[in-house]
């Protein structure tokens, strides 16, 4: 929610107020001025001195509305608020206006108008009715949109206009908000896999940390240490007090890598290869975060959501809604590279214990089919989700069946879980392919796990 900072619907200084009131005369006010001006002057010529009160009638009206609103000293502030502020695409949100008067004398007519982006619908226009001295007014309108990205709203543009419609007076308020409209996520099954461990996150590990179950490597002695957990003999070895370390269990990772190459995907639109790609990437993300894995982004740029170093997002609750929420919006401004390969994504993997992969790939040829093969050895996990981005646009593949086949088995014996992506496909429906059940004939399960 944005409020923003009082608005004051005056002249402001002599010289620039008075040339904005001129200026704000409508079509109206400038034919009468003009009509006033002819009708004075033919007057003068002709000697006719009713025609000249007629004209100088037609020439003082504008200017007495120009001087009402210069003299006018309206104080307004304007609150906007978005329900909700982030949204999937295709979803409507709703915004709601404010408008309240803290100046001392009632308004006039105001006609009030936010500035949106094409996308998001027509710019809404709003007339309020005089609002007394404190006193408010509320209005709302629908924004959808469904293309995903940050659309700035505002700011509020207020409008005075006297009763006879000669002048207008415009000001606005300095401040916006932004809506998030981010990829569409689907709902996904439970699915475990082959070789899948139990503990806390599928595929679980175990560090050094100060609670958990007991392990030999002692440490220093710090203030608050249960003294049962005094480890005797490496304090008589080291001549100082030593404790017993402690391990306590590590969540399962998870990289959800999104190939975004140009020259991997074909179509544009929110029915594209593409858009199926990002809006897949994030179901993922968002199912793995709720199943309890530390989870990060990966692009075939090498960038990487949280940065290289870190484990990726973890927690419950609300942290977890949070990193979702920083993941998803991430993905809301997602665009095409212009690299042409995957090497830099496969450089960021780190060698051995990455945990599970979770690929979504446009077109493959075989120097990418080879850096992706790879990318199976520095995984615990990987699973594969393989779209033709020529399939989606015109319905068939340019590449013969046997050689998109080919580069697929490869893949599998590499030791990924592939799973090809038909025009249209549910994710959903997907996701169970890639379990031991589900898994097409040839491929292999993994030791990290899912679900």
């Amino acid at each position: 929610m944005a409020a923003a900072r009082p608005v004051a619907m005056d002249g402001g200084d002599a010289k620039g107020g008075a040339r904005a009131a001129l200026g704000g005369l409508t079509t109206r006010g400038r034919s009468f001025l003009a009509a006033g001006i002819a009708a004075a002057a033919c007057a003068y010529v002709l000697g006719q001195s009713d025609l000249l009160r007629v004209g100088l009638l037609l020439a003082v009206l504008p200017l007495v509305c120009v001087l009402v609103l210069y003299r006018t000293r309206y104080r307004v502030t304007g609150t906007r608020r978005l329900s909700p502020s982030r949204v999937p695409a295709g979803s409507e949100a709703r915004v709601h206006l404010r408008m309240d008067n803290i100046s001392r004398l009632p308004t006039g007519l105001l006609m009030l108008q936010d500035r949106v982006p094409y996308v998001l619908g027509p710019r809404p226009r709003f007339v309020l009715d005089r609002v007394e001295p404190g006193g408010r007014r509320e209005v709302s309108y629908r924004v959808r949109s469904d293309l995903r990205g940050h659309y700035p709203l505002g700011p509020l543009q207020l409008r005075l206009s006297d009763p006879f419609g000669m002048c207008e007076l415009t000001r606005s308020f300095s401040t916006y908000d932004t809506l998030v409209v981010i990829p569409h996520t689907e709902p996904l099954p439970p699915v475990r896999l082959a070789g899948e461990t139990s503990g806390y996150g599928e595929g679980r590990q175990r560090s050094l940390a100060l609670a958990g179950e007991d392990d030999v490597i002692p440490r220093g002695y710090r203030h608050g240490d249960d003294l049962r957990r005094v480890h005797w003999r490496s304090t008589a070895r080291y001549g100082e007090l030593m404790v017993r370390r402690e391990e306590q269990p590590q969540r399962a990772r998870c990289t959800v890598l999104l190939d975004t190459r140009l020259t991997a995907y074909r179509g544009t639109g929110p029915d594209s290869a593409f858009e199926w790609a990002v809006s897949g990437a994030a179901s993922a993300l968002v199912h793995m975060l709720e199943r309890g894995f530390a989870v990060r982004l990966l692009t075939d740029t090498g960038d990487a959501v949280p940065g290289e170093g870190e484990g990726g997002f973890a927690g419950s609750s609300q942290a977890t809604a949070d990193a979702a929420g920083l993941l998803l919006d991430t993905l809301a401004v997602v665009g095409h590279s212009d690299g042409g390969g995957l090497s830099r994504a496969y450089d960021v993997l780190r060698g051995g214990g990455e945990g599970l992969l979770i690929a979504f790939l446009g077109d493959l040829d075989e120097e990418q089919t080879g850096v992706v093969a790879r990318m199976r050895q520095r995984s615990g996990g990987a699973v594969a989700f393989v779209l033709d981005g020529a399939a989606w646009v015109n319905g068939e593949s340019p590449q013969s069946r046997e050689e998109a086949a080919g580069r697929l088995r490869r893949l599998r014996e590499a030791g990924w879980t592939v799973v090809p992506v038909e025009p249209g496909a549910q994710l959903s429906a997907l996701w169970r392919l890639a379990g031991p059940q589900g898994a097409p004939a040839g491929s292999k399960g993994f030791t990290g796990g899912w679900s």
